[in-house]
């Protein structure tokens, strides 16, 4: 590595330490876990059921649909993906589960294909399951349906 260069990232570096926040507001600063030590275990979140039986209706055009059971068991990996034994054809017919759309056999040059797109593969990428969980932060967001 060049010299001079080194001699910048290492004056720089120093700067830096040089320009550290006061010690009166590091002490008015707080963690997100408030006045928690940080050897003080944290609380698990709660866990929320997964709502079966029904779908949820969707909130906004070109929402992928919600998964309305549970998937915590699937496999998904790159020679295995267990949501195409009931959604793909013809399976779906038996199952009577919904088919895939047909948008998941093109690949990204929009050329048709006769399995399911790499890009599409892992479902969950865009799908999840149901859940009557309340908002992690507050929102104003409103369904398209409710407009």
């Amino acid at each position: 590595m060049n010299i001079k260069i080194l001699a910048c990232l290492i004056a720089g570096a120093l700067a830096c330490g040089a320009a550290a926040v006061p010690p009166a507001v590091a002490e008015q600063i707080q963690s997100l876990r408030g006045g928690a030590s940080v050897d003080e275990p944290d609380q698990a979140p709660p866990v929320y059921p997964i709502k079966e039986g029904r779908n949820f209706e969707r909130s906004f055009r070109d929402q992928p649909p919600l998964i309305p059971h549970r998937i915590d068991k699937y496999e998904i990996d790159l020679k295995v993906n267990q949501c195409l034994r009931c959604h793909d054809w013809p399976n779906n017919t038996q199952e009577h589960a919904p088919l895939i759309s047909v948008a998941h056999f093109l690949d990204r040059d929009g050329k048709k294909l006769d399995r399911v797109a790499p890009q599409r593969w892992v479902c969950t990428s865009c799908h999840v399951t149901q859940a009557d969980a309340k908002a992690l932060v507050p929102n104003r967001f409103r369904s398209e349906m409710d407009r």
